[in-house]
């Protein structure tokens, strides 16, 4: 299937064109203290004309059999693109964190990392993050290395999301 540039879209948002519409998939997590588990995904991208991708990610605690068990984390945000390639995101997650990214992004791929981020009073406190979003083999594959609670950073979180036309 050709891709086309979304009806509407704001030009400054030309390069992530790719991004817009609806991945769902699966992936796995882990991390210093828990158990790994798997999560079914899915990650939203859409835009109302203005020069941002409005972001929303859910996701779902599943078990072997990919039946879910409860779920999982949620975020919310806005992406705006900047000169040079550069790419400022904003993040509100479901656990009371909030967060700043910057990043550059180039065709089909992008890199970010954790410029601020603010943990409620009784949310994990976050205080490093890097993340990778890029389009391999039509799908959109996300990873997400944190360090939180004092803990060093490392891998925790990593999905691949095909795209979904429904």
């Amino acid at each position: 299937m050709a891709f086309t540039i979304p009806e509407g879209l704001h030009p400054d948002l030309n390069p992530l064109a790719w991004l817009v519409g609806t991945w769902r998939g699966k992936g796995r997590g882990e991390y210093e203290g828990i158990e790994p588990f798997e999560f079914a995904h899915e990650v939203v991208f859409s835009h109302d004309g203005r020069p941002f991708l409005n972001y929303h990610s859910r996701s779902w605690i599943i078990d072997d059999f990919g039946d879910v068990i409860r779920p999982g984390g949620s975020e919310t945000g806005f992406w705006r693109v900047k000169p040079n390639n550069t790419l400022e995101v904003v993040l509100a997650h479901n656990t009371g964190i909030s967060e700043g990214w910057v990043g550059r992004f180039e065709p089909a791929k992008i890199q970010l990392v954790m410029d601020q981020g603010y943990s409620a009073p009784t949310a994990k406190v976050v205080t490093d993050g890097s993340r990778l979003y890029g389009l391999v083999d039509g799908e959109l594959f996300f990873a997400y290395d944190m360090a939180a609670e004092g803990k060093l950073m490392q891998p925790h979180l990593w999905s691949t999301l095909p795209r979904s036309y429904d």
